[in-house]
């Protein structure tokens, strides 16, 4: 099978289990690979035959811009679940990465990777 990778989809939201978090909202990068048959669109060079990532990207950002939820694994079970509503999409592994998560000690970045058949 073939790999479509969307990477670093940076999209703010109100995510989070403090109260500072839902009201401030911070940005959330999003990080995906598809499972994809890509035979057919390499063959016929037609978009229908495969993922427009663009759309993709902009049903990823409604779900991270939209309701909130407490945590990031909540967060990326929904956005797997976008990914595999795409019709071509046989597996879905999706990273939510929150770089700004609350944490008084330096750190680069707190992820949570789901991986859905």
């Amino acid at each position: 099978m073939d790999e479509i990778a969307l990477t670093g989809l940076r999209v703010r939201g109100h995510h989070g289990v403090l109260p500072s978090e839902r009201a401030e909202g911070q940005d959330f990068l999003i990080d995906t690979v598809l499972t994809v048959d890509t035979r057919e669109a390499a063959a016929t060079d037609d978009l229908a035959a495969t993922v427009d990532y663009g759309v993709l990207a902009s049903q990823l950002a409604e779900v991270v811009a939209g309701d909130p939820v407490d945590l990031i694994e909540t967060l990326a079970a929904r956005l797997a679940d976008v990914c595999l509503s795409q019709p071509r999409v046989i597996a879905a592994k999706v990273t939510v990465h929150k770089p700004s998560a609350p944490i008084p000690l330096s750190f680069t970045d707190v992820s949570v990777t789901v991986e859905r058949p």
